[in-house]
């Protein structure tokens, strides 16, 4: 069952620290965020390979906006 990192925040992607077919383990930096001047990390909460980066460097997103979905 594929699983979804959400932003929890309107926030611009500063940074992806993973890609397609990575394997993270949880608490590993997916993304990172950037709002109002501050480096938000987005974490991994599961072990898992990455399946799809839904973002790209630049992008706005919106709280509740899928970034990473695991396989």
């Amino acid at each position: 069952m594929p699983s979804s990192v959400r932003a929890e925040m309107v926030a611009s992607v500063f940074t992806i620290e993973v890609q397609a077919g990575d394997s993270v383990e949880a608490g590993d930096t997916l993304v990172v965020l950037e709002s109002m001047k501050m480096e938000i990390p987005v974490l991994a909460e599961i072990a898992g390979r990455v399946a799809l980066i839904a973002v790209a460097v630049g992008d706005v997103v919106n709280e509740g906006d899928i970034l990473v979905t695991f396989v």
